[in-house]
């Protein structure tokens, strides 16, 4: 595992990619149904993708193999935003055949188990399944949040959103004793089904769940960890008005990103609030321009287009474009917005195991970022 500094800025680089540099997107699967994430394990070729009916699936040698990698699509609830929506492969999976998934049970609540690979590498163990962590939901099928992911320090990190509803009437977002509204680190590799790290802070406090890595999350819909700068991005969705794109060092614990009290850099249904405390994210847009829902990407750090490394990709539901910033010196930097044709509605991107990028949309289709003429 690459182990990443603790600095907290983008090392030296281009200060700005070249004038004539282009980006295009080539499609590697179609005919998926509602795909929803893309990853590999370590060291592994083949491409994982993640069917939000329930069902993963294995793209190798350019076409999708037909039997699914897992079928669970009987234990899922789906509709709306619930399904399964991610899962991720234990950084030992090499030698332990462990990877954890994040799904809606049939109840709506959320859940995260471990499943273990079969002697036949392409299929999974469906009977091996652990229950890790589950979280009760409300009635409403939005805010799941849905993204499970190791972190550098080899810990789980879950990102959960706050119930759902609108303006969060749970109060979820603020509540260090719920697990809503909120990112979890947990240590999987010892204890049972899991234990507590040190250096959660929330250890020891009254009244607060000592998963808690970070809280004030509204609908964290993907976030990544950049293996070169130490920074962990998350892109979290707003309410009516803005969107988010959330930028600290991955190791500060404790971080409250706001909600509900802040919608992007605005307060949130309110002239004024106090800010005191907040994490203010490091960009924000407006929904005056159709767009609706941030979909998170990755930062870039694959080797087929140096120009492009250290800049963190993000995409809209609603309109579907390809958009790219770098964070340095504590802000945002040289923002583009990408010409690479429709995408359709981008439900997700994903990273394989030699860093390269993809998007998932809700056409069915999986896309690779490439170079462009």
């Amino acid at each position: 595992m690459v182990v990443a500094c603790s600095s907290g800025s983008e090392p030296a680089g281009p200060a700005e990619i070249p004038v004539a540099f282009a980006l295009a997107v080539q499609q590697v699967a179609t005919g998926l149904a509602s795909p929803v994430y893309v990853t590999s394990p370590p060291g592994d070729a083949r491409l994982f993708v993640v069917e939000q009916g329930g069902r993963i699936k294995i793209i190798a040698n350019g076409s999708v193999v037909p039997i699914p990698f897992l079928d669970i699509s009987s234990r899922v609830s789906t509709g709306g935003e619930r399904g399964l929506l991610s899962f991720a492969f234990h950084p030992s999976y090499k030698a332990n055949g462990f990877f954890y998934v994040y799904f809606t049970g049939t109840n709506g609540d959320i859940r995260v188990e471990r499943y273990s690979v079969s002697a036949n590498i392409d299929v999974a163990d469906a009977s091996s399944s652990k229950l890790i962590i589950t979280a009760p939901h409300s009635s409403a099928s939005n805010h799941n949040g849905g993204l499970a992911l190791f972190g550098a320090d080899g810990k789980l990190y879950l990102g959960l959103g706050d119930g759902g509803g609108a303006g969060d009437p749970g109060g979820n977002g603020q509540n260090k004793a719920t697990l809503l509204g909120a990112l979890l680190r947990i240590d999987v590799d010892n204890g049972e089904p899991y234990s507590i790290p040190a250096g959660n802070p929330y250890i020891g406090v009254t009244g607060a769940r000592p998963e808690l890595w970070a809280i004030g999350l509204r609908n964290p819909w993907r976030y990544a960890f950049d293996r070169t700068s130490g920074l962990l991005y998350i892109a979290d969705v707003g309410q009516d008005k803005l969107e988010e794109v959330d930028v600290v060092p991955s190791i500060q614990a404790g971080v409250n990103y706001g909600w509900n009290v802040m919608e992007g850099l605005s307060c949130y249904n309110a002239t004024t609030c106090n800010q005191t405390g907040l994490q203010l994210p490091a960009i924000d847009y407006s929904h005056s321009d159709g767009s609706c829902s941030i979909t998170g990407g990755f930062v870039y750090r694959g080797s087929a287009m140096p120009e492009i490394a250290g800049h963190y990709f993000y995409s809209d539901y609603c309109l579907g474009y390809l958009k790219s910033f770098r964070y340095t010196n504590g802000s945002s930097a040289d923002e583009r917005t990408w010409s690479v044709g429709s995408l359709g509605n981008v439900t997700s991107f994903g990273e394989d195991a030699a860093g390269e990028l993809y998007m998932t949309s809700s056409n069915g289709r999986v896309y690779k970022l490439v170079r462009g003429t």
